[in-house]
């Protein structure tokens, strides 16, 4: 998860002065965790379904609410900067979307130009999918000048510095030599144009989602700055101008609107219209276990720096404002009434429910599956459902296919539900390279696909997988071996030749079978060199996965 350092003189000149002891206790009742402090600043980790907490603005900003010094929803006044940017037709097959803002009156120091960039890269994965949704870019504005043009180049079409570097680069080059480049390449290969952000005179301010240019690197001196979003999700591109704008106002920078020509439409951004949604009092006691009236539902959102209003008895309108995009429903009001409230004040209940509990047949079939792998000599492992694009597809040599995503993941390598499980036991191998070999492992657990034709759009598999790790692993081992697992699972199977990315080709194959209540289907084979070396192991793998299917 995010963590933010800052110190409490941070907190000091945005208006809070208080005691550390104090500040301790009150951090963990707004939703956080404290990492670490001494007596100057403090390490806190907040969850990343409020990216607006990850700058010490934020934070601020929350604060006086929770401690009633403000309460409402902040007002922040948008100027027109005159600024205009053209997003050209080149670009709307590679990185369509662009938000752009002008902020004025900012104060730097080298500190604060760290937290900048902290607090960037955090917004980066936590709305920006690790660019891949949404890229930003901070410039010293008074180092180019405007309008300017967001456009797709050729690969060799220009040159310019690279932010941290000292010659001309191509954009092919950047992304083949450059560290920033190739560590995101992957991002723009597919494309035969790369977006660019250029001023009147052909100047480069970013190449998105790569890297920015040297030319608008910003410093103790700067005064104004023009931040650029871009992305595949017009939502999230305007979310995160929206907080990053507002952080920059909380320190007394002054907000301008940029005319964003977009080939369908124009737009002032950053637009700060706050939207409305709906309580219910009675369901905001029921879920809290409060006895809350309007009035008091009303101070508590307030608290939580929104605007209330009460229609009845019964219900309020929230306005809550364009930097809070975590509100998506009702329950969310409810959490925020509970977190002003304070969450440690709610005495905890015991639910009055009475239940008759009983093993379920999938469990029973898990133990099963379980006593068979023991039986052959195998240590079970358990890894996360939750896992990365990297390690579920580029390490394992797959291309990346539909999945379910996770909307705000806590941590880079949690931002997708697996729909394979070798991945996880090939981490697990490792972690563990210090371990003596042979190594054998097996995990059983669920996988989710996408399905359209589900209510849920998701569907649950069962499945088996296994590995083995020592000098000599082979094919005919893992025959052997995924022969004795389905028979002593009481399958009859067969066999037949597959090419597999994740696998050595010729030595792969897929395994089929049906049994009275269900059917299996799987692979097994000599795991892919390439893919051994990703995974930072120095011995051969071999490995079986199968699906369960019920009948």
């Amino acid at each position: 998860m995010p963590v933010i350092t800052f110190d409490y003189d941070d907190l000091k000149e945005l208006g809070i002065d208080i005691d550390r002891e104090k500040l301790l206790d009150v951090l963990p009742m707004m939703g956080s965790d404290i990492e670490d402090f001494d007596d100057e600043s403090i390490k806190v980790e907040f969850f990343p379904n409020r990216p607006d907490l990850l700058s010490v603005e934020g934070v601020a900003r929350s604060l006086r609410g929770f401690l009633g010094i403000e309460k409402g929803m902040p007002s922040y006044d948008v100027h027109d900067s005159g600024v205009e940017v053209t997003v050209d037709e080149s670009v709307l097959d590679v990185r369509p979307y662009l938000g752009m803002a002008v902020i004025e009156d900012v104060q730097f120091t080298d500190k604060k130009l760290k937290q900048v960039m902290e607090f960037q890269e955090d917004l980066h994965w936590v709305i920006g999918r690790d660019r891949r949704k949404v890229a930003i870019g901070i410039h010293d504005l008074d180092r180019v000048e405007p309008p300017f043009l967001y456009s797709g180049v050729e690969p060799e079409g220009v040159t310019f510095t690279p932010l941290d570097s000292v010659c001309e680069m191509t954009p092919h080059e950047i992304l083949e030599e450059h560290p920033k480049g190739v560590s995101y390449a992957h991002l723009l290969r597919d494309h035969d144009r790369y977006p660019l952000i250029t001023d009147k005179n052909g100047d480069v301010l970013s190449m998105p989602p790569i890297i920015n240019g040297e030319l608008t690197k910003l410093t103790v001196n700067t005064r104004r700055i023009l931040v650029d979003v871009t992305g595949t999700d017009d939502r999230a591109v305007r979310q995160t101008l929206n907080i990053i704008c507002t952080s920059f106002a909380e320190a007394g920078g002054r907000i301008g609107s940029v005319r964003v020509k977009r080939p369908d439409g124009e737009l002032h951004l950053p637009d700060l219209t706050p939207r409305e949604m709906r309580v219910s009092v009675s369901e905001a006691s029921r879920i809290t276990g409060l006895e809350l009236s309007a009035d008091e539902v009303m101070d508590l959102l307030m608290k939580a720096r929104m605007d209330a209003r009460r229609t009845s008895d019964d219900e309020v309108v929230a306005v809550i404002p364009a930097y809070r995009v975590d509100i998506l429903h009702e329950v969310d009001l409810v959490e925020n009434i509970a977190v002003q409230h304070c969450i440690g004040r709610i005495e905890p209940e015991l639910p009055d429910i009475a239940t008759i509990a009983e093993e379920d047949t999938w469990s029973r079939a898990d133990a099963s599956i379980r006593e068979v792998m023991v039986g052959l000599g195998f240590q079970e492992v358990m890894s996360l459902m939750l896992t990365s694009e990297e390690n579920h597809y580029r390490r394992m040599r797959l291309e990346e296919d539909e999945r379910v995503e996770v909307a705000q993941p806590i941590s880079q390598d949690r931002t997708m539900i697996r729909k394979s499980l070798l991945n996880g036991l090939l981490e697990f191998f490792e972690d563990n390279k210090h371990e003596d070999l042979p190594q054998k492992i097996f995990e059983v657990g669920d996988v989710v696909y996408i399905d359209p034709e589900s209510e849920t759009r998701s569907r649950v598999v069962k499945k088996l997988a296994c590995a083995v790790t020592h000098s000599s692993a082979g094919f005919t081992e893992i025959k052997s071996l995924a022969a004795a697992v389905v028979e002593n699972l009481g399958y009859e199977f067969r066999i037949e030749p597959l090419e597999h990315p994740s696998f050595i080709e010729g030595r792969c194959a897929a395994i089929e079978s049906e049994g009275k209540s269900s059917a299996i289907v799987g692979f097994f084979g000599e795991v892919h060199p390439e893919v051994v070396t990703n995974f930072n192991l120095e011995y051969p793998v071999i490995a079986l996965e199968i699906e369960f299917k019920e009948k």
